[in-house]
């Protein structure tokens, strides 16, 4: 199961931590997984072409961890926006993904 673990301070989103393997299928054929993935790396890319020093972010196989480090409207919209992709696609695969 991949386990999305998101944090707020003053209502504003300041951590997310991504874990785990879905298990859905077999590894290069997980499409939960390579949906999971996309979402967040695109977002990861994104708030870095907007600004390199908003965010800090380490992965490793099954890890991502993303420390928010400036808050703008843009940032958080991106933000917002990996949360809510990764609800939606909580609603089909729901037995694969928890959001806390």
């Amino acid at each position: 199961m991949i386990t999305i673990e998101v944090k707020k301070k003053d209502n504003v989103i300041n951590y997310v931590k991504i874990k785990g393997h879905s298990g859905y299928s077999e590894k290069g054929y997980d499409i939960v997984c390579a949906s999971v993935s996309s979402i967040a790396i695109t977002t990861v890319n994104a708030i870095v072409r907007l600004d390199d020093k908003a965010i800090q972010y380490s992965e490793d196989d099954g890890l991502l961890e993303i420390n928010i480090l400036k808050s703008s409207d843009t940032i958080n919209t991106l933000i917002l926006n990996m949360i809510n992709l990764f609800e939606e696609l909580r609603k089909d695969y729901k037995e694969y993904i928890k959001i806390r």
